[in-house]
């Protein structure tokens, strides 16, 4: 192993707990014996409703035709659930059921019928991908929410229900923790509830045990998800959902006192999200996220009204207002005609970095209601050049020093060394809205370089000023601009921005060189977009850029 790649281990695993060291060796090495329960598990009477969950678009389009991640593939013969030509991710989505509750899901009713008796003669006990932990925590709550909603059990459905929690019961992802040992627990408690019987018990109090403990570390105190995800936070709050539904009903068996952190917990975390939603209601996308994976505020908000839990619209703004999630570390920006989303956040928990990009101090901004400066996206997971470049700093609306990462991403989901922002200033005054921040990111290079950005925004426009200090590299600071965009110089260092509704913007280079150049844009799993960039060249270590729509 060379130095550079031993170095390269070292900063990964340095920050990594031992439960995760020791926790990754018994996974591969236990084998446990798979055990139905010794008679058939009866189902419980719930005691309460059962409201209508969130529901994501169909991806059955047909007996045998499905579309996950904007790719529509047809499930041939058995093999067909484990087909290694396609991505793995595609097929854990096949593995999931989620168009059991899609949106009209009554009207596919007899396919998911088969659809599920097919996945009981075509998948063996703990084999294939259906068995992997994950996806079958997910199918486990899905097929569970199936029968809440009425819907009668396909003969052989629940003794492979509880075969399946009573596997997964010895396959908790300790070793991944966060939103992966989380959905387990999830899981457990669902099969808990809709089963009676000691055994259902015990995995209720399990579930619970492991919820109560996570829940306070990652949901942080200002409603985020410890993970830093826009997507996984929505993720994470429609679990949250689902507990409370769950609860409720079958009323009775979660102890109240829990079920009133989980609505105060929904309730910070649907705060938060509003925070970090553009006007046209979709997540910012910082770190691994996209459209179209999990349900949207407008969606999120109505399920937690069912139950009585309201949080503020922040999309409603009259004058300027500065909005900052201390805990999470980014901020909110907004004026009556623009909003803008800072990233001032560290990358994520450092023991579990796997959705993390190399985006510190990177923005996103809407301007009229759409969107004129964004991230890269994500449109894949997995290993790969692709993969790389898009955690990489330069498909980011940030500044890359050196050609390096801010971040050094590597793999599918590792990150080595890490940049940590610092010497954070907020002000408001008088509706001119500042904010400032640095990062360390790059000070493993000669001469330490630091990199500083500061944000200035009034009603009819925004300054943002980059200076990097330290060595004598070349920096470029990105502005990707949405596909939606269109650019004609107007001068030098100077564009005219038009959009899709027909405003223009006026965008001025104070200080730099800049240019305009093709960028990519992976607004959803699936989807790459060309759009255009423009990227200013720091000049003795400095940039300022003026977007102006007054």
């Amino acid at each position: 192993m060379t130095m550079g790649k031993f170095g390269r281990y070292w900063h990964t695993l340095k920050h990594l707990r031992p439960v995760q060291f020791y926790g990754r060796v018994w996974f591969r090495l236990y084998r446990p014996r798979i055990k139905a329960p010794a008679t058939a598990l009866p189902l419980r009477v719930p005691k309460g409703d059962w409201r209508r969950p969130t529901a994501r678009a169909a991806s059955m389009l047909g007996p045998t035709q499905f579309r996950f991640l904007n790719q529509t593939q047809t499930l041939p013969a058995q093999e067909g659930w484990n087909d290694c030509a396609l991505e793995k991710l595609w097929l854990y989505n096949l593995h999931y059921f989620d168009d059991l509750n899609a949106s009209e899901a009554d009207e596919r009713i007899e396919w998911h019928q088969e659809l599920i008796g097919r996945w009981l003669m075509e998948n063996p006990p703990a084999l294939g991908n259906g068995w992997e932990p994950y996806p079958t925590s997910l199918r486990i709550v899905n097929w569970v929410k199936w029968l809440a909603t009425g819907n009668v059990a396909v003969p052989g459905m629940l003794e492979s229900l509880a075969l399946q929690t009573g596997w997964l019961t010895k396959r908790l992802e300790w070793h991944l923790l966060g939103n992966h040992l989380f959905v387990n627990a999830k899981a457990l408690v669902f099969a808990g509830l809709v089963f009676e019987g000691p055994q259902a018990a015990a995995w209720l109090r399990t579930g619970l045990k492991i919820i109560t403990r996570e829940l306070p570390e990652q949901v942080l105190a200002d409603g985020g998800n410890f993970e830093l995800s826009p997507m996984y936070h929505a993720i994470f709050l429609e679990d949250v959902l689902d507990l409370v539904n769950a609860a409720t009903h079958w009323n009775g068996l979660v102890p109240d006192t829990q079920v009133s952190r989980w609505r105060d917990i929904a309730k910070r975390m649907l705060g938060w999200m509003s925070g970090m939603t553009h006007p046209d209601g979709e997540i910012g996308l910082f770190n691994d996220a996209a459209f179209c994976i999990a349900p949207d505020v407008s969606e999120l908000r109505r399920y937690a009204q069912r139950f009585g839990i309201e949080s503020p619209d922040k999309s409603a703004v009259v004058g300027a207002k500065l909005l900052h999630y201390p805990d999470s570390g980014y901020v909110r920006l907004q004026t009556p005609a623009a909003v803008a989303l800072l990233d001032v956040a560290p990358i994520g928990p450092d023991y579990l970095p796997g959705h993390a990009h190399a985006d510190t101090l990177s923005f996103e901004m809407s301007v009229h209601g759409q969107r004129v400066v964004v991230n890269g996206g994500t449109s894949r997971y997995g290993q790969g050049p692709e993969r790389l470049r898009e955690r990489g700093t330069a498909a980011h609306s940030t500044v890359e020093v050196a050609g390096q990462d801010s971040s050094e991403v590597w793999g599918g989901f590792r990150v080595a060394r890490r940049a940590y922002p610092f010497k954070l200033q907020l002000q408001d005054d008088a509706g001119v809205l500042t904010v400032a921040c640095s990062h360390d990111g790059y000070m493993r290079l000669s001469g330490a370089p630091v990199h500083r950005r500061e944000w200035v925004m009034d009603a009819g426009s925004l300054q943002v000023s980059d200076m990097v200090r330290g060595g004598t590299h070349t920096a470029l600071a990105r502005y990707i601009l949405h596909p939606g965009v269109q650019v004609s110089a107007v001068g030098n260092n100077s564009w005219q921005l038009t959009l899709a509704g027909g405003q223009n913007l006026r965008v001025l280079v104070l200080a730099g060189n800049g240019h305009i150049e093709p960028a990519s844009y992976a607004p959803e799993f699936g989807t790459v977009l060309p759009t255009q960039c423009l990227v200013v060249e720091l000049t003795q270590g400095q940039a300022r850029v003026e977007w102006l729509w007054s």
